[in-house]
Order: C-alpha cells, then sequence, then structure tokens
C-alpha cells in the first residue's frame, strides 16, 4: 500500500456576526467582559480595585466636559467595530446617549468620543497595539492610562492609519485632551 497524504479540510472560520452572537449567549462569570480581539472572544477581568479611585476620578473630569448629550461611564458594554471584526469593552468610554436608545447588548462603535484603558500586566500588549490600531481609525480620542509606567497617553486625530497626535504626560501632572473636550486632564489622583 503507498500512503498518500489526506486533506483535512476545514470549517471556514466564524463570521464577526457570529462571534458577536456567541458573546452575546455567553454566560460570563460576574467580574469578568468577553471581547473578540483578533477575531478570537477573550474573557477577562474587570479591572482590579486599585483602579477604582483612578477611573473615577478621570470619569468624572471627562463628564464634566463631556459633549452635550454623551455620558462618561465604566459600565460594562461591548462597543463593535464590524470593520475590524473586533468588539471591545472599554475601561471608560464616552458615548453618544443614542447608542443606548433599541434593542441588543452591543453599541455601535461610532458613537464613541473617547475611550480610555487602563492597563494591566496581562492586557498592556492588546491596549498599547490591538486596540490601538482599531480606535485609531474611528474614535476621535483614546487615553491609554498605564499603571506600570505611572503615566498617561492622549492619542487623537484618527485617520485610516491610525492616530496622528500623541501626547504623554507622568502622572500627578496635567495632559490636554482635544476637542471635542478641550480640557486638561489632572492626573494627581492617580
Amino acid at each position: 500500500m503507498i500512503e498518500r497524504a489526506t486533506p483535512i479540510e476545514q470549517a471556514a472560520p466564524p463570521t464577526f456576526e457570529a462571534l458577536l452572537r456567541t458573546v452575546e449567549e455567553m454566560d460570563t462569570p460576574d467580574g469578568f467582559k468577553a471581547e473578540l480581539i483578533r477575531g478570537k472572544i477573550i474573557v477577562s477581568p474587570w479591572s482590579m480595585r486599585r483602579y477604582y479611585l483612578p477611573m473615577r476620578a478621570l470619569r468624572e473630569q471627562l463628564g464634566a466636559h463631556a459633549p452635550k448629550g454623551q455620558v462618561a461611564d465604566i459600565a460594562p458594554f461591548l462597543f463593535q467595530f464590524p470593520e475590524a471584526g473586533r468588539a471591545y469593552g472599554p475601561d471608560l468610554y464616552v458615548v453618544d446617549e443614542t447608542a443606548f436608545e433599541g434593542e441588543g447588548r452591543h453599541l455601535d462603535a461610532a458613537a464613541l468620543s473617547l475611550v480610555a484603558e487602563f492597563t494591566s500586566v496581562s492586557t498592556k500588549d492588546v491596549d498599547w497595539h490591538e486596540k490601538l490600531d482599531v480606535y485609531g481609525q474611528l474614535v476621535p480620542v483614546h487615553l491609554v492610562v498605564d499603571m506600570q509606567a505611572s503615566e498617561i497617553t492622549c492619542f487623537s486625530d484618527p485617520s485610516p492609519h491610525g492616530y496622528r497626535s500623541r501626547r504623554t504626560a507622568p502622572f500627578g501632572t496635567s495632559l490636554p485632551v482635544p476637542a471635542p473636550f478641550d480640557f486638561d486632564i489632572d492626573s494627581s489622583g492617580f
């Protein structure tokens, strides 16, 4: 008998919509969130409790300067970026209130005016690369609060190739945030 290679038929990878439905049907444990990252469903814990005070300080500042009709929050919602095949649950976001109208569990990322990600050892790579690339094509302002490096970076001016502007400041100083916010973040409470 002569040995021959036998091709193995592989099913096509699941579509973005199929993955999104799977995330919606998941019974994610309390304190965890599921996101679509690089075509995979990733389940990770919400931020550690020591992150709460900096998140609250930032949320209060953003809420005071958010454009009319927008809300700053840390509630666990998934924002979908269908063109990129991604869906993220940012640590903090500012979004148009109309995004919450209607049914379903996932929101349209086009309604976002700002996202903020607080890095951890396990999420730092995704926050600084994967999410930055996707947010940088659509979301007007993106903040990376690097808890390990004790600094905050503001990205703005999105384009098809990513953000065109970047500013970084160490914790304890102020950082300008451009339109539609136009104020300086006070990071002394971080």
